[in-house]
This record gives C-alpha cells, structure tokens and sequence, in this order.
C-alpha cells in the first residue's frame, strides 16, 4: 500500500505537491469513486486510479530535461489566456511537467520531468538548494540596499531567507546583478527588488544546484547526463 499522492508521483502526473492539490480539487478517482482525502492509500496492483479521465500507471522509465526557457512562455500546462506552454516547445510523447517554475517574463534554465521524487526534492525548501539569476535592474543600488536584500525582506508577512547579490556592472544608469537565492516564492526576485526600489527589467536563471545552463539557446532544450542525473538522485 503506498499514498495516493506518492503513487500519481511516480506515474509522472506533477510532482508530489501538485498531486495533493489535485486530490484536494477533486481530480483523481480510485475505482470510480472521486478521492479528497490526501490521507488515502491505495494498492497499485489492485485500485484503479483516473486523472483527467483516463487510467495513470508508473512510468516504465524517468526523463530528465533542460530547457532554455524564452520569455512569452508560461511554466504551466494551460493557460486562461492561451499563452505558449513550455510544454509547446518539447514535443516528446512522454508526458512530463516543469519543476517549479518561471514566470511568464522570465527566461532561463528550467528542468521537465516525470519524477516526482525528484522534482519534490528539488522544490523542498529543507534542501536549500541554491537558485542563480543575472538581472537587469533599473538605477544602482548603493551598498545600503544590497544589504537588506541580502538579509531578508518582507514578503507576505514573512521575512525571505538570506540572499546573495552582488552588481557585475554598470549599463549607463542601471546594473547588471547576481542574485543567489533558495527559496521559490511566487515572483520572489522581482517583489525582492521592487522593495528595495530597483525593479527587475530583464531576469534570467543559469543555474539549479550544480546544474548549469552553459551555452545551451534560448528555446533548445537537451535531456540531462548520467552525471547530473546522479546528482539529482543524491541531493
């Protein structure tokens, strides 16, 4: 017997914590019956689980990839205003899904999957895994505002972790910047920068962890090395 969350997980419907909202929204039926206790345990060689109407079962074997997102593509499967998908761009017939994620105007290093133990891994706050941006912000900010954002700002009532920043140059009257982060709150850099009076005018991820970028395009995307998936695995 194992969790209904763990076991839709591992069939490679979203991660863990998605699983759980779809179980709390009412979207998963075990043998016909609509499930919204996240308490539930189900018995893969006998129960019958449905999502979006059709039968899930786990996946015969994982895929791990790396995408350049561009900018004008969200990180969710649909979109209420019919915006591009990061999913439009990998057209493969496995289904996978993005871990975390980017918001509409910002490009960068994502990671698709259909792992659910790892993108959990990955998007736990517990593994403080470092999170590596370049951005463009408007004006300079003096060493006065670089130390509150390194030390934590309030963001919805709550005081964001200790943060990295450090200006790489100067474009005429704005920076070029840094950022190291481990948190994932919703548009964090962003509301992060606003605060401390430099809105974010380009921002791009290249790194996750020990995953870099390097010189893949924006808009390519490449499966990942036995190496880095190994790391992945031992996080």
């Amino acid at each position: 017997m194992e969790r209904l969350q763990k076991y839709l997980a591992e069939c490679g419907i979203a991660s863990r914590r998605k699983c759980e909202q779809l179980i709390l929204d009412g979207k998963i039926k075990v043998n016909g019956t609509v499930i919204k206790n996240l308490g539930i345990k189900i018995d893969p060689d006998k129960d019958i689980v449905e999502y979006d109407g059709r039968v899930v079962a786990k996946v015969q074997h994982n895929i791990y990839i790396m995408l350049n997102k561009p900018t004008g593509f969200i990180t969710t499967v649909k979109d209420q205003f019919g915006r591009p998908s990061v999913l439009d761009i990998i057209k493969i017939k496995d289904r996978i899904y993005p871990v975390g994620r980017l918001d509409c105007d910002t490009s960068g290093l994502l990671l698709l999957t259909n792992d659910g133990d790892i993108a959990n891994k990955l998007m736990h706050p517990k593994h403080e895994i470092d999170k590596v941006y370049i951005a463009k912000i408007r004006g300079i900010p003096d060493d006065k505002d670089l130390d509150r954002f390194r030390n934590g700002l309030l963001l919805d009532n709550r005081l964001t972790a200790k943060a990295k920043i450090e200006i790489l140059k100067k474009i005429n009257n704005d920076a070029l910047v840094k950022i190291v982060i481990h948190e994932g709150r919703n548009r964090q850099i962003r509301r992060m920068c606003e605060l401390i009076g430099h809105p974010v005018m380009t921002l791009k991820r290249i790194k996750i962890g020990d995953l870099e970028l390097g010189n893949l395009k924006v808009g390519q995307w490449r499966y990942l090395s036995g190496e880095e998936v190994q790391y992945l695995k031992n996080l």
